[in-house]
């Protein structure tokens, strides 16, 4: 009877001699030859030392508390956060400072050698899903590819709007004929404003899922922030002149 029932599971596949095997992570397979693991829902891992079900996403095992393996996750799941553009920078630090505390390499510096890998791998993972979030550009296209937008690799699509490409130039033209560092002062204003309004207008085509216009101020946001290197280098130069 529990073979027949087994057979309509879905998640099962035949092993060529007529017994079928769970479809589970390639971290939850059996590391000993004719080993029989239980079943579990999909949504569930194995825990590689005590074999206990582990609930995916969680970071210890509930059943002997050892630290689990790091797995596939956007930035956000992550770091525990829910989708979205606007993160307060508090809630943000709170969530990876908790991380940290839990995963930091001391607190494991008794444990097996295998868990002092894995906690540090986990803080990696943590560090570089902190990076991408804080920074606007990349939470931008972050949340552009879970949606299945294509991104090019130098970070967003190419600048192919001829008004981002017009505002591009003006911008340009105006810093590079600024003789003085009031003159910059007043472009680095101007650009702020453009900044702090290009953010508000994202944030507001996230929230309606309007990912062409997203995709575009992604763009405008990019080359915004680039501008602000110009500004700093222009500002620089002015200051320095005699």
């Amino acid at each position: 009877m529990m073979d027949k029932a087994a057979k309509k599971l879905p998640s099962e596949t035949s092993n060529g001699n007529g017994a079928t095997n769970a479809m589970l992570p390639s971290d939850t397979v059996p590391s000993q030859p004719g080993a029989v693991e239980p079943m579990m829902p999909a949504r569930v891992n194995a825990c590689w030392s005590c074999r206990g079900p582990v609930m995916a996403g969680d970071l210890f095992c509930s059943t002997c508390e050892a630290v689990q393996p790091s797995r596939p996750l956007d930035p956000f799941a992550r770091l525990d956060l829910e989708p979205g553009f606007e993160i307060p920078s508090e809630e943000l630090d709170r969530h990876y400072f908790d991380l940290q505390r839990k995963l930091h390499p001391d607190r494991f510096a008794t444990k097996t050698s295998r868990e002092r890998a894995i906690s540090i791998a986990l803080t990696a993972d943590i560090n570089t899903a902190y990076e991408t979030l804080q920074d606007p550009v990349k939470r931008a296209i972050t949340l552009l590819e879970m949606q299945g937008m294509t991104i090019h690799a130098d970070g967003c699509n190419t600048m192919s709007d001829p008004v981002l490409l017009m505002e591009a130039m003006e911008q340009r033209e105006a810093l590079a004929e600024a003789k003085s560092l009031d003159a910059v002062e007043g472009i680095a204003t101007v650009a702020g404003g453009e900044k702090a309004n290009c953010l508000a207008e994202l944030a507001d085509a996230f929230g309606k899922n309007d990912l062409s216009t997203a995709d575009r101020l992604t763009t405008r946001l990019k080359y915004l922030i680039k501008f602000e290197d110009e500004l700093r280098t222009a500002r620089a130069r002015h200051s320095q002149a005699p």
